[in-house]
């Protein structure tokens, strides 16, 4: 059952170090960005939005603004002497075949595959375990320019048919299609204006969740609402469809629905945002009433699958790590529900069921564990990984006898193996091959002290013999919100910075979910700051211990990552040499009213609620912290102009305040990237020459004058 919805060929490089190319460097004129008298007055507070006119994506001067800002931007990024030598090596990195873990449906296998420098990954299928793969769908022959991706999403009951999503140029909106499996004919079921959804099948169609066509020109800035779930009946058109299900009363909540294996039952969510929902269930069986399990949206209850007569659920209610139990549908009451398997200290992220058994996923100090279960907690077996990492997958049918799960590490790429379920044995499926010798290179785990004395967890990447002088180039990175974990991962793009002496620094600070929803808690609403503390004190961890100094550390994050990014540097900008807020939000004050941004009150809190919610939003917004005459770090806001997540005008603004309010001579510019969304479907092309600016700019910000040679040629020679 699937959880809740809510990424060089030349022996030598010679780099130009002439005083001519550093000037031309320096010397950056900034598009002048007109203003507006436009204020708003939150609890006698007034406030100026001069930069407001930056919302409008439709408008013209919106789209000049634009285009002069990405010349500028281009126009400094040329002049370094490395970049298309970056280009080249990243290019190479990412030209290896990449495959996904097999998914079965009936008797097909379907995965997914990029043979290296494809914009998107093919779709392909094949009959039986070792069957001839066929392309099931390629996205790349739809689009020209590889901005149409493709996510297979849930398949008819009797196999036939296969439901999959389309989205262009990065939106969250996409469309549903189905496809006839064993002819691989595409019907004309046509379902717009989706967002947020799988395809959960019964009967003779499936269900799914959409919100009314849009007003025309708002598609990607309106205040999306009435998101709702519909049943569509196969071969009928979608103005056909029955609402299963939308709150006339709270027009802003989400829904989601799921249907149980054995097709008893179904299961709906509503969400008043990204944190806690409301649990319902429906028995199909009877066609009875859609039933409220859990009230509230405080807490998270999500149902793993219908066994036995009875409803198998993670929950946090009254289990900060979660814990999973078993509800009678007769007697659901929580005083009635029995633990199947109890609370931990290790965080339980999620359970799976596959071949008659539960396999429940923990964290352990960010590190992945994973245990296989009888389906009443008994007979706990632990999964064996290669290495300390994570570890996803386990999904399967009751009927499977095996189960496919990916394993990846810093330095471990993303690694397939199919588990025999009842053996407990692991083999390996496929390995990629990287121009990258992981030998050279090792992690570790760090604890260091927040502000307020909180033990917070680090992972630290670099190359082996690292001298801990001062003198190395590092990235930090960190997210800190919603109760998203950040695990150890492997990025080829890093391979780029740590084969160059960088250092790659991992927080899992408060408000991440690494350690259970009380660390989620610590950096949620008035207590956000305490996110902001963690990661200022990661950083003068990687001072004081030698790694790096102010004048060679950068910090990086995106969308909620972006507003980290973009709080530090208002707080601390001495700290940091280079910041790198991506898709960031970074205007607090009006962050829910635009797209689905009301989703994150629950998280932030809300200026216009209550005058402590304002103060504290209003004390760390990135952009109205933003303090004139001060020099701040040399910073690269990136962000896409279809990106319907974290609208672009926070970047935009943000972007323009910040070079009114800078006082240095180090650059601050914005990369805004054309067909491109939050970042999810980004076309290789694309990843490639965002990744080629952000590292060329990050090595020269922090004084790298060279590429160094032998990282190349070891390369080449493998």
């Amino acid at each position: 059952m699937k959880k809740i919805p809510f990424i060089l060929l030349a022996t030598t490089i010679v780099a130009c170090n002439s005083k001519s190319m550093e000037e031309s460097l320096a010397k950056i004129t900034y598009p002048e960005t007109k203003k507006v008298d436009t204020v708003d007055t939150y609890f006698g507070t007034e406030v100026p939005d001069p930069f407001r006119w930056l919302e409008d994506d439709n408008a013209e001067d919106t789209e000049a603004w634009v285009k002069e800002q990405n010349k500028v931007t281009e126009g400094y990024l040329a002049g370094i002497p490395y970049r298309e030598e970056v280009r080249e090596r990243l290019t190479e990195l990412f030209n290896y075949p990449r495959l996904s873990s097999p998914r079965r449906v009936g008797e097909y296998y379907f995965f997914y595959k990029n043979d290296g420098l494809q914009n998107q990954a093919v779709i392909y299928y094949r009959k039986g375990r070792d069957g001839d793969a066929r392309v099931f769908i390629d996205p790349n022959e739809i689009s020209e320019d590889g901005t149409v991706s493709i996510n297979l999403l849930g398949a008819s009951k009797d196999n036939k048919y296969i439901a999959y999503s389309q989205s262009e140029a990065g939106s969250d909106w996409t469309t549903i299609r189905v496809r006839e499996i064993e002819g691989n004919k595409i019907l004309d079921d046509k379902l717009e204006w989706v967002k947020f959804s799988g395809a959960d099948w019964y009967g003779d169609g499936f269900f799914y969740s959409r919100y009314p066509e849009p007003e025309p020109g708002k598609e990607l800035s309106g205040d999306n609402k009435d998101h709702s779930i519909y049943y569509h009946k196969l071969g009928t058109p979608q103005e056909d469809d029955e609402l299963f299900y939308r709150n006339e009363d709270n027009p802003n909540l989400y829904h989601y629905c799921d249907i149980s294996e054995d097709e008893k039952y179904l299961f709906m969510y509503a969400a008043s945002g990204t944190d806690g929902y409301e649990t319902y269930f429906k028995n199909l069986e009877k066609d009875g009433p859609l039933v409220r399990m859990c009230r509230g949206y405080k807490n998270k209850t999500s149902i793993v699958d219908h066994i036995d007569g009875k409803f198998i659920a993670r929950t946090d209610i009254g289990a900060p790590n979660y814990r999973l139990v078993a509800i009678d549908p007769a007697n659901y009451d929580t005083t009635a529900w029995e633990d199947v398997i109890p609370e931990t200290e290790e965080t339980l992220t999620g359970v799976n069921t596959a071949g008659g058994y539960l396999f429940a996923s923990y964290l352990k100090n960010a590190v992945s564990a994973v245990y296989r279960f009888d389906t009443d907690g008994s007979n706990r077996r632990e999964v064996e990984f290669p290495a300390p990492g994570s570890a996803g997958g386990f999904n399967g049918k009751k009927d499977d006898r095996t189960v496919f799960y990916t394993f990846t590490s810093f330095t471990y790429p993303p690694t397939i193996f199919e588990y025999d379920i009842e053996t407990g044995e692991s083999e390996l499926f496929n390995r990629p091959e990287l121009k990258f010798d992981p030998e050279g290179y090792e992690s570790k785990q760090v604890w260091y002290k927040s502000k307020d004395g909180t033990e917070v967890p680090m992972f630290i990447v670099h190359k082996k013999g690292l001298k801990q002088d001062g003198k190395n180039p590092t990235l930090l990175y960190a997210y800190g919100g919603f109760n998203i974990s950040l695990t150890p991962s492997f990025s080829t793009a890093n391979i780029l910075f740590l084969e160059n002496g960088g250092v790659y620094a991992l927080a899992n600070l408060r408000g991440g979910g690494e350690f259970g929803e009380a660390w989620h808690e610590q950096g949620m609403k008035l207590k956000k700051q305490n996110v902001f503390d963690d990661f200022i004190a990661a950083a003068e961890y990687l001072i004081e211990e030698g790694y790096t100094s102010s004048e060679k550390l950068g910090i990086r994050g995106g969308s909620n990552g972006g507003l980290l990014v973009g709080a530090v540097m208002t707080q601390r900008p001495e700290l940091f040499r280079v910041a790198l807020p991506a898709v960031g939000v970074l205007d607090m004050l009006r962050f829910h009213k635009f797209t689905v941004g009301k989703g994150w009150i629950p998280e932030y809190g809300c200026a216009d609620s209550s005058r402590a919610e304002f103060d504290a939003l209003f004390a760390y917004s990135p952009l109205h912290n933003l303090q004139d005459g001060t020099k701040y770090p040399s910073t690269l806001i990136t962000t896409g102009d279809h990106d319907d997540r974290v609208v672009p005008a926070h970047s935009f603004k943000f972007a323009a305040r910040l070079q009114e309010a800078h006082a240095g001579e180090n650059p601050v510019l914005i990369r805004i990237e054309t067909d491109a969304g939050h970042g999810a479907g980004k076309p290789i092309s694309k990843i490639i020459d965002e990744q080629a600016d952000i590292w060329s700019f990050l090595l020269h910000e922090t004084g790298v004058k060279s590429l160094k040679s032998e990282a190349v040629s070891a390369s080449a020679s493998r």
